[in-house]
């Protein structure tokens, strides 16, 4: 096989083992791998001859490394150690294909080579695969432990120790299953690991500081090439980010850059070639070791055939099997006799390792159906556990001593199971399977406990929220000096009440002082929770409430009666005493007072709030500044607060600014009222009008005459009077009522004077008919009336719609 440009490839290592030092410059340049500092891996494969090494690593990484042809029979195809690059992996990688073991070109004494090419193989790679079938699992060259096992020793004797991952690929896998093949093969390594010689540096190092093991199995390329081709790709998958961490050689220590990768490797393979220490073992021990392994082989693979097995393990999955530990142990003990009755001959050591090993591999195997039987023996106890609990819980006993019944019957149950399941021969521990059904049981009965104390909590919990809810809002609505109080009794006969409810209702359950007084302290907290939410409810609409209170005893009297502002009422007195009640209401309304503690909130409030002039006398001689301009009250925690000073002061100011309007309307119409009320002159002036008017009034009880023209001048100015309704134009203002009368003067008196001046219709003469001239002026007069009435009915429609503007 030459070396191929197009998939950069090369002979690293000569059959003769010469390193072919510019081969791998070349590669390393093609490839630049020089470039790629420490994101690089190393990948390769040792095994068997003709095992399908090459095969598989050109399906896997799709190289060109040269194939056996079968037709041509089965001989040495790779020669030395071939080295290309993987196409298509990232990060760059690079594999080896190793010469196959066991050649028989080079002879059966001449095994040097092998060995120091997978030391070799070993040093520097990342990832070694290690290719072997899988009917030779268990088989000392098959499986390559001999030769690992003086790998190991060699490697930490040369090296520092570096992380290596070894992944078993296992060829032409069979109807074993993999979970059954890998603990054998992990094992096998372990066991090596532990039985190498170890220098004093390294004589605790556990197997994992230098090595990660992987297995995977891979169907018969012959037979069923694209299950082949289709596992090959899945598993390709892996080396993809191989040095990422989690990957296949996420853990590797002691990369050499790139850049050196080439010497490093020319040095390694140099200690190499001079090591005279690898030698392997005895002809007599490797022939034991093979024939026991293929005896061993032979009655594993009759064990797994045999019907009897096949049928305990399918019945095993689906239920219990009456006397399975006895048919199991029955079984069992048949193969391992037959294997010491074949056996017998050789080495004794090897004879009774592999034995051992037989019947950890039978125990393993067998281990699942009675793993599966302990899960339904486990799941059918905890059923009927359960379903006894629920049906002695229904039929009214006590919880604490339900379970305690059930828990024992149903533990002694599951015991009595398991004796029917033990299995003589192996030494399988129950008691994990025992504790995770008691476990179970007692997460069974601690949810049912939680729940049952949920449901009991969630009800003493409504009845306090509907004791609660009601009274307090309803003492918030009429909230006064003793609201607090009120409250706090109100809360502590519900919680004590409801507090004996549930210590009777505990009494029934397994609970500790600490748990019980936990939800009996958890009670209270929601009760005064409850108390602490609808406060901090009501608080949220504490204007509407003061704004409400302040209609209420502003606008209605002592009697519950709407006031009528008659002009005798002292607004500013029921202005200050209505707002005297508002601002209690916010006082009661911004902390919450359930310890009974004294605050000086309402004085503060009053304070600031009702008497400016006080507040500003305090403030000047307060250095602190304004008692209000705080986010928090003396006395009073935040957690405790529900309106902050500087709330108070902005909710006060709003109330304020709504109420005015009120205040405003109520004087305005105690001023109209007293002023519509108010016609007469005051009494000095009634009192000089009779003095200086003796004389004119003297004049006129002597002439009649000045009596009759007196009578009609005031007729003709009530008619005036009332047809200009004088009092309405002048509550728009003095200036406004005069321009107004002064316009409507003139006119109104010229349509008087012209009604006067009709003539009146002619009528019969009578004693009953007043005179002609007295009924027409009375008409005029009475229609002057009418109309004035009507202008005054008009004007006022107008001021009253002028005042709903306003």
């Amino acid at each position: 096989m030459a070396t191929s440009v197009e998939c950069c490839s090369t002979q690293l290592i000569d059959g003769d083992g010469s390193f072919n030092v510019t081969g791998i410059e070349k590669l390393i340049k093609e490839v630049k791998l020089n470039e790629c500092g420490l994101s690089y891996a190393v990948v390769s494969i040792m095994g068997p001859q003709s095992s399908g090494k090459s095969t598989l690593l050109n399906h896997l990484f799709h190289t060109n490394f040269r194939e056996m042809d079968a037709f041509k029979g089965r001989s040495q195809t790779t020669k030395g150690i071939w080295m290309a690059k993987c196409n298509g992996i990232e990060p760059c990688t690079v594999v080896m294909d190793l010469e196959g073991t066991d050649g028989r070109e080079r002879g059966e004494d001449d095994t040097a080579f092998e060995k120091q090419s997978a030391l070799f193989a070993l040093a520097v790679s990342d990832i070694v695969l290690i290719n072997m079938w899988c009917h030779d699992i268990g088989r000392e060259q098959a499986a390559n432990k001999p030769l690992l096992k003086t790998v190991f020793q060699v490697m930490m004797r040369l090296f520092s120790p570096r992380k290596t991952t070894l992944m078993f690929v296992i060829r032409d896998k069979t109807r074993t299953p993999l979970e059954n093949l890998e603990p054998v093969l992990r094992e096998d390594i372990q066991k090596i690991w532990d039985s190498v010689p170890k220098p004093e540096a390294h004589k605790e190092t556990p197997l994992s500081e230098f090595f990660h093991v992987e297995v995977v199995a891979l169907s018969s390329y012959e037979e069923k090439e694209e299950l082949f081709k289709e596992q090959v790709a899945n598993l390709r998958q892996l080396f993809f980010h191989s040095i990422a961490p989690g990957g296949l050689a996420g853990d590797r220590r002691g990369v050499v850059p790139a850049s050196g990768f080439s010497f490093s490797a020319q040095e390694i393979w140099k200690v190499i070639k001079e090591n005279k220490d690898l030698d392997l073992p005895a002809h007599k021990v490797m022939v034991a070791t093979v024939r026991c392994e293929e005896i061993a082989n032979e009655k594993f693979n009759s064990f797994t055939e045999c019907e009897s097995w096949c049928q305990l393990e399918e019945a095993s999955r689906s239920d219990l099997v009456s006397g399975f530990g006895k048919k199991l142990n029955s079984l069992l003990h048949t193969s391992l006799t037959k294997y010491d009755s074949e056996a017998t001959f050789f080495d004794e050591g090897v004879r009774s390792l592999k034995r051992k090993q037989l019947e950890e591999k039978l125990l393993q195997l067998a281990q699942p159906a009675h793993q599966a039987i302990l899960g339904h023996l486990r799941s059918g106890t905890l059923e009927k556990f359960k379903e006894a609990f629920e049906k002695a819980l229904n039929g009214g006993e006590k919880f604490s001593v339900a379970a305690r019944n059930c828990t024992e019957s149903y533990m002694a149950l599951f015991d009595e199971g398991y004796q029917d399941a033990f299995v003589e021969l192996a030494n399988w521990d129950s008691s994990k399977v025992r504790e995770k059904l008691r476990r179970d049981i007692d997460a069974h009965v601690a949810s049912v406990q939680a729940a049952k104390l949920a449901e009991v909590t969630s009800s003493y919990e409504v009845r306090v929220k509907e004791a609660l809810y009601g009274p307090v809002e309803s003492l918030f609505d009429g909230a006064n000096n003793e609201t607090w109080l009120s409250i706090r009794n109100l809360l502590r006969c519900e919680t004590e009440s409801a507090v004996r409810g549930l210590s009777s209702a505990l009494s029934g359950f397994d609970l500790d002082e600490n748990a019980r007084g936990k939800m009996i302290t958890g009670l209270e907290d929601y009760a005064k929770g409850v108390i602490e939410t609808k406060a901090r409810e009501e608080a949220g609409r504490v204007v509407v409430r003061m704004k409400d209170r302040f209609s209420n005893l502003f606008a209605y009297d002592a009697d519950s009666m709407p006031r009528v502002w008659t002009g005798k009422e002292d607004i500013r007195f029921i202005t200050k005493t209505a707002r005297v009640e508002c601002l209690k209401l916010l006082s009661i309304m911004a902390a919450i007072r359930l310890d009974d503690t004294a605050d000086n909130i309402e004085k503060i409030l009053f304070t600031a709030l009702l008497d400016p002039s006080s507040s500003a006398a305090a403030i000047k001689s307060n250095k602190e500044g304004d008692p209000l301009a705080s986010s928090t009250w003396d006395q009073i925690p935040p957690s405790k607060t529900m309106i902050t000073p500087v709330q108070c002061k902005t909710l006060w100011r709003q109330f304020m600014t709504e109420t005015e309007y009120s205040v405003t309307q109520a004087i305005s119409a105690q001023e109209a009222n007293r002023r519509s009320n108010n016609w007469l002159p005051p009494p000095w002036a009634i009192v000089a009008l009779l003095i200086l008017g003796f004389n004119e009034f003297m004049t006129v009880l002597r002439n009649p005459l000045y009596l009759g023209l007196i009578f009609v001048g005031y007729l003709v100015i009530k008619a005036a009077w009332v047809q200009l309704d004088i009092p309405g134009q002048f509550r728009y203002g003095i200036l406004a009522g005069i321009l107004s009368i002064s316009t409507k003067l003139i006119p109104t008196i010229m349509n008087i004077l012209r009604k006067l001046s009709e003539p009146a219709p002619v009528a019969a003469t009578g004693a009953n008919n007043p005179p002609r001239h007295l009924t027409a002026a009375t008409k005029a007069l009475e229609n002057g009336s009418i109309r004035s009435s009507t202008a005054s009915s008009g004007n006022k429609t107008e001021y009253s719609g002028h005042n709903k503007e306003q």
